[in-house]
């Protein structure tokens, strides 16, 4: 166009001229429509999730239906300026303690549980205390327990009720906060056959998986809202749980739910250890039972 007009040629000639197509100088260029719909949605996922980067929103657009590649995600996250800024991260040792999650790993749900306090506050100031307990090898919270103050005996009654629910992990690993070590905690787990790791004291790196989900916890609700009551802050975290275990995916997942992972695996559960008495017959039984009254006859005579 600019040619024709400074020359004053016809657009044929002038398209030969320069070896281009005619039909190059009538297109009009315009955004797609499928472009701009994703875009759209992009930031609508992104203040609906002001803390999920481009691909953890790409794994909500695909479980919505999207198919679109993770590249084009982030080309228009990029054009949109929906850069999520990153927090630094710390320096993470392996630490010399055998109860560390990176030495002892979760190999199967309820393998390993673990759980850590937070702490928060409501509107007029008064001190929250929040205890996650999460299973280390699906990532799924079971529960996040929401109070003024939680005692030794809230604990044990908070892990009786998840273990009528999902059963007893093998292992319960903690740091050694008074409320893990009471002797109440302790005797209980062990009339429940389940096993404590306590980890090494200025350690918080041997128990990762609860330190990672309290740091998520707290980016995306706790640092995010405001509470009124004890009675919001349970509803608002159970809501937040609930979304957690459900709808969010996890990176080290494969972008899946823990709901999802745990349902996957399923059938990765150790094989249950069979007792000797399994195989044995009443007549066995009733054989033994007469041994041992012939036995004992002369020390009761």
């Amino acid at each position: 166009m600019h040619v024709r007009q400074r020359l004053g040629v016809a657009e044929r000639r002038a398209c030969r001229v320069l070896g281009q197509p005619r039909s190059s100088q009538r297109f009009v260029g315009r955004k797609r429509e499928r472009d701009q719909a994703l875009s759209e949605r992009l930031v609508m996922l992104s203040r609906r999730h002001p803390r999920y980067g481009y691909r953890r929103v790409w794994a909500l657009l695909q479980r919505e239906g999207w198919r679109v590649n993770r590249k084009r995600v982030q080309r228009l996250w990029r054009q949109g300026g929906l850069r999520v800024p990153q927090a630094q991260r710390k320096r993470q040792r392996l630490g010399s303690s055998d109860q560390g999650c990176r030495r002892r790993r979760a190999e199967h749900k309820n393998h390993v549980w673990s759980y850590d306090f937070l702490m928060d506050q409501t509107e007029d100031g008064r001190r929250l205390k929040l205890l996650p307990v999460l299973d280390e090898f699906t990532r799924e919270a079971h529960a996040i327990l929401v109070a003024r103050s939680i005692r030794a005996e809230d604990v044990v009654e908070l892990l009786a009720s998840l273990f009528r629910v999902h059963g007893e992990p093998t292992y319960l690993r903690s740091d050694n906060g008074p409320e893990f070590v009471a002797t109440a905690v302790k005797e209980w787990l062990a009339l429940s056959r389940v096993q404590t790791l306590y980890i090494e004291p200025g350690s918080p790196w041997e128990n990762a998986y609860s330190e990672s989900f309290n740091s998520r916890f707290e980016d995306e609700l706790l640092n995010r809202e405001s509470f009124s009551s004890v009675t919001e802050a349970q509803v608002l975290v159970e809501q937040y749980r609930l979304s957690y275990n459900h709808e969010r995916p996890h990176s080290a997942l494969g972008y899946r739910t823990p709901a999802e992972f745990a349902t996957e695996h399923a059938w990765r559960q150790p094989h249950p250890v069979t007792s000797v008495l399994d195989d044995t017959t009443a007549s066995d039984l009733h054989h033994w039972e007469d041994e041992l009254n012939i036995q004992l006859e002369p020390i009761l005579s």
